[in-house]
């Protein structure tokens, strides 16, 4: 038998030609549970504005679909040479904000893929470790500080009393500073205490509206994109 024989027959070899439902089954459950388990760790250490559900469900769709690309791939050579040639041709624009939710859709994806190539306890096991070790690194502190932008609009006779209030507060750092004729716009990034619920305390924000000359104040969630 000759080299090229050994190779040909070696790959063929891994090409079952048959698609059992009972294995289909089994992958498509093993990516929803790793998918569901996904979403949990993705919803309790999401430090964004707005939660999306929508891209929740496209982790464990990411999961599901591709755990059937490939349990279907690997059951037939002609089948997975059109799959590599359709996917070629797909192209995705959607813009994703946060560099976080392209990790965890790598995540769904990889998960995916060990459950269609029947790598069920393994996928588990490696899910698992990676939501632990992640979790536990969410909470030992490699997460941004509760930073809310505050924006103020005064009147400038107020100025100084502006001042001597914002020094009760833990931590704030001034952004941007705009003065329109005898109205003067503060723009602070302010670091305000969280609850065990997650609820903060917007005392902050009345103590400043109650004060003399101050037009509006508004306390606003925000991602730390202006860097420290």
């Amino acid at each position: 038998m000759s080299v090229v024989d050994t190779i040909k027959k070696s790959v063929l070899e891994n090409f079952t030609g048959t698609i059992s439902v009972t294995d289909m089954l089994l992958s498509l459950v093993v990516a929803f549970i790793v998918g569901i388990f996904i979403i949990y760790v993705y919803r309790k250490t999401f430090c964004g504005v707005v939660y999306s559900k929508a891209f929740a469900l496209c982790i464990l769709m990411l999961s599901m679909v591709t755990a059937m690309i490939i349990r279907t791939i690997s059951s037939n050579i002609s089948l997975s040479l059109g799959m590599v040639g359709a996917l070629s041709i797909v192209r995705f624009r959607t813009a994703v904000k946060e560099p976080v939710d392209t990790s965890f859709m790598f995540w769904g994806i990889s998960a995916g893929i060990m459950a269609g190539a029947g790598l069920y306890i393994i996928d588990l096991v490696a899910c698992l470790l990676i939501g632990v070790l992640y979790f536990s690194t969410y909470l030992m502190g490699f997460r941004v500080s509760n930073r809310y932008l505050l924006v103020l609009k005064y009147d400038a006779s107020a100025h100084n009393e502006i001042m001597k209030k914002l020094k009760s507060l833990r931590k704030f750092k001034i952004r941007s500073k705009s003065i329109f004729d005898n109205e003067i716009e503060l723009s602070l990034e302010v670091n305000i205490k969280e609850d065990k619920k997650g609820q903060i305390d917007t005392n902050v924000v009345d103590s400043f509206a109650d004060i003399n000359g101050v037009i509006n104040s508004s306390l606003i969630a925000y991602q730390n994109d202006f860097g420290d």
